[in-house]
């Protein structure tokens, strides 16, 4: 597989106004109006989230092995409904937007929820 073209520069600034941050998957369940839609229930440390992500399909029964794992999640999104369930932030995946199997972007070890990347 050839990667993708690296996309246009951004200034430092709109870099740094995304807000990633490290959380614990507690909780994974179906939203029953979508096919994809996988309903994350987030700790990041001082408060829990509800995050929708489009997972079902590539991990099929296996979303529940998600539990318990930390990731990374952009958390300053503004709230969105999909399938009528309100979603709270985005999951940081790796490798959809390229037709691989998407991974969890996911810390070496073990760090504090709502930790920052970056």
């Amino acid at each position: 597989m050839t990667p993708a073209p690296i996309k246009p520069e951004i200034p430092f600034e709109t870099f740094a106004a995304i807000d990633i941050r490290v959380g614990t998957i507690v909780d994974v369940g179906e939203v029953a109006s979508s096919q994809k839609l996988a309903q994350l229930r987030v700790d990041f440390g001082d408060h829990t989230r509800t995050i929708l992500a489009g997972i079902r399909k590539e991990r099929g029964d296996a979303i529940g092995e998600l539990v318990g794992k930390q990731a990374l999640f952009v958390v300053n999104l503004p709230p969105r409904k999909m399938a009528g369930v309100m979603s709270e932030g985005m999951l940081f995946d790796i490798g959809f937007a390229d037709g691989v199997l998407p991974a969890l972007a996911m810390p070496e070890r073990p760090v504090p929820n709502g930790t920052r990347a970056g």
